[in-house]
């Protein structure tokens, strides 16, 4: 049997309310073995760290996610930071990064937190977990200073171009988090990867969201993580068990923390 590692999987999320239990156990059931699961902000520690606690397949990361960024962020990223201090054990620093999608407003804070949350995951030495929509200059901008700092993370949902792609590849203790959009029928995605080293890729869903072809549309879940794998075969011409082994083991490295742990 394949075995997967979902790296970016929000299941704490209300989106599962009804059915989280199966759902981690569908994952089992498809070889998705290993959830990793970013935090979004201060409202979310507390639903993230029960399922983690009641499912040791599941492990937690912390952050605070670039759209929570508000007029109260210094105060709501405190108390993010003090889940960090806490003694409870995270896997990595994220979901973090930069969104100017849907509004620009807070764009400085963004970055400040940003720099901050980078500077966390140097001192605990954790991998970064980078959302980036419609804000690439400003990310690489707070990025830059760290370039040879030795930060490692996923450039996660990575959709952009083969310069794109190139550019977040300097940072070489970052892999690219592929998804479901890589399935979807006008991505031009699988052509951007025939220039990517699978070595630099790792798989994710972002479920409840991108849910992969023949379920677009529907709630994601991480058992539909085989759908993003079996693209990755077509797109490099291997089978789906060498797909599974070297994403597992991107995963694996990154996550050193966890990989000991199994």
């Amino acid at each position: 049997m394949i075995s997967l590692i979902d790296t970016h999987t929000h299941l704490f999320a209300e989106e599962f309310d009804e059915d989280r239990e199966l759902a981690v156990l569908r994952a089992g059931e498809a070889g998705v073995t290993r959830l990793f699961m970013p935090n979004i902000d201060d409202t979310t520690v507390e639903s993230l760290l029960a399922l983690c606690r009641k499912h040791e397949e599941c492990y937690p990361m912390i952050g605070f996610h670039p759209t929570s960024v508000d007029t109260d962020w210094m105060n709501r990223l405190a108390r993010v930071k003090e889940w960090l201090l806490s003694g409870e054990r995270f896997y990595g620093i994220g979901e973090v990064g930069m969104d100017l999608y849907w509004d620009k407003t807070y764009r400085l804070e963004q970055m400040k937190v940003l720099d901050e949350q980078v500077r966390w995951a140097l001192d605990y030495s954790l991998p970064l977990i980078i959302h980036c929509r419609e804000a690439y200059p400003e990310l690489l901008e707070v990025l830059e200073p760290y370039r040879t700092s030795g930060l490692t993370g996923i450039f996660h949902s990575f959709t952009g171009t083969a310069d794109d792609a190139a550019r977040l590849l300097e940072y070489s203790g970052f892999m690219l988090g592929i998804n479901g959009v890589v399935t979807f029928k006008k991505s031009s995605l699988p052509e951007v990867l025939k220039e990517v080293p699978l070595s630099r890729l790792v798989l994710e869903t972002d479920s409840p969201y991108l849910a992969p072809v023949p379920y677009r549309g529907k709630r994601n879940e991480s058992a539909y993580l085989v759908k993003v794998a079996e693209k990755l075969g077509d797109v490099y011409g291997l089978p789906l068990e060498k797909i599974a082994a070297e994403t597992t083991e991107n995963a694996l490295k990154l996550f050193k923390i966890a990989g000991r742990s199994f």
